[in-house]
């Protein structure tokens, strides 16, 4: 029986999921969703947005998966959909912006638009991206004009949103490319097989584990498939499958009060013994003792 995760799955944080949003964009500051909630937004993920935030002053703590990493403004932030993630900002003193949008909106946006989500998927790979003065000044314009399309609501403001939200995301991977040449950041390159393959894995991972089912539904041999990965990744197409089977362990382990064996069940393993001993190997720790060191 399919055992669910305790993980809430919020449209914005605190609604229900929403599959039918579609063209949806969403601005709002850090403070209006957070001071009801004590300057805490406890671990969630979202089906289906993409979120930025441009944190104009303060600081605080990102749960992200199974981590907690420190962030202090100024910054940007990037949280991919269905990525797990919580924020503790410093209360009173965090300010800055919440951009959210449906990845419907960046596909709409020109016939590449596809390699530029890939873009920033792979950017979120480092979530935390810090920003000089300047930087953070232009980010933050952004969001204002944003925010004030959509409260006016004039003619053509949902044109106007669409403009404004590639304008914003351009300015993200400039000044990410610019840390990357300092060293200040390493990007990974997006690659459309990469790609293909993790969306493939996200809506498989559960049930399908062998190579060749991902390298027949790419239409490839699995050793073209593994050479492609490698190439781009320095890992294999398996490393990847094991990798989102593992996170999903990690965020169950961390996030839910499930039994080891219930999770084990969930993610179709045959056997708890089995599910030990795979999360073993590739942790170096037992499932309840990753879940009795918080994750750490």
């Amino acid at each position: 029986m399919r055992v669910s995760s305790a993980l809430p799955l919020f449209h914005l944080y605190g609604d229900p999921p929403d599959d039918r949003a579609f063209d949806f964009i969403h601005v709002e500051t850090i403070s209006s969703r957070s001071v009801a909630h004590d300057w805490t937004i406890h671990a969630h993920r979202h089906r289906n947005l993409f979120q930025f935030l441009v944190v104009e002053r303060g600081g605080g703590d990102l749960t992200w998966e199974a981590a907690t990493l420190p962030f202090a403004a100024p910054c940007a932030i990037l949280v991919p959909a269905t990525v797990a993630h919580g924020f503790r900002f410093v209360p009173r003193e965090t300010e800055g912006w919440v951009v959210s949008f449906t990845e419907d909106v960046a596909f709409g946006l020109g016939e590449r638009s596809g390699e530029g989500l890939a873009r920033l998927r792979a950017l979120a790979a480092e979530p935390v991206l810090p920003l000089a003065e300047a930087e953070l000044a232009g980010l933050s314009g952004r969001c204002v004009a944003l925010d004030e399309e959509r409260f006016l609501a004039r003619e053509g403001f949902r044109l106007a949103m669409r403009g404004h939200l590639a304008l914003l995301a351009i300015e993200l991977v400039r000044h990410a490319v610019s840390r990357a040449r300092s060293g200040a950041v390493t990007l990974r390159a997006a690659d459309p097989t990469v790609e293909a393959l993790r969306g493939l894995i996200e809506e498989n991972y559960r049930r399908e584990r062998q190579l060749d089912f991902y390298a027949g539904k790419l239409v490839m041999t699995v050793d073209r498939l593994n050479n492609a990965v490698k190439r781009a990744t320095g890992v294999t197409a398996g490393h990847l499958i094991r990798h989102r089977i593992l996170t999903e362990a990690k965020r169950q382990l961390v996030f839910t009060t499930l039994a080891v064996h219930e999770i084990a069940y969930d993610l179709n393993f045959s056997d708890p013994s089995h599910f030990t001993r795979f999360f073993r190997q590739h942790t170096g720790v037992t499932p309840q003792a990753f879940r009795e060191q918080g994750g750490g």
